[in-house]
């Protein structure tokens, strides 16, 4: 695996359009990284990557492991994913038509990388729970 950088760019650092030797910049508001970012941690970008983690699915298992997506916002969210080459998408030439979604090599290890995150974040909920229940007794619930 790539080594990290852990320093935080400057927003007004440049972000590439085609030289694949320049850095690209997350914090560059042009920067293609930063779509691909939102693709990747948005709340069914994330939940789809790790469902399609524990193995390939067709579109209704899918939808079925994460709890709550529409239809439509999962269509929408594995057509990102495809488009940054992270998801595979493979039509079966049948009748009905099967599809399957299963994850690149490149989605594989980024769905990997959001797992630790999604295990760490489950594993502190009881701070977080406290951390919410004194902010909500020091303001006052809304």
């Amino acid at each position: 695996m790539d080594e990290i950088s852990t320093d935080t760019p400057r927003a007004d650092s440049p972000c590439p359009a085609a030289d694949a030797d320049l850095a690209f910049n997350v914090f560059a508001k042009s920067c293609p990284s930063r779509r691909t970012l939102e693709n990747v941690t948005g709340r069914w970008g994330s939940l789809t990557l790790g469902a399609l983690h524990e193995g390939s699915a067709r579109f209704n298992e899918l939808r079925r492991r994460v709890d709550g997506v529409s239809e439509k916002m999962l269509s929408q969210t594995l057509h990102s994913l495809e488009r940054d080459g992270l998801v595979l998408r493979e039509a079966q030439p049948t009748n009905p038509p099967r599809v399957d979604y299963e994850l690149t090599e490149l989605g594989r290890e980024v769905a990997e990388r959001l797992l630790s995150l999604i295990h760490f974040v489950e594993g502190r909920m009881p701070a977080v729970l406290d951390a919410q229940q004194s902010y909500d007794a020091e303001r006052g619930a809304r």
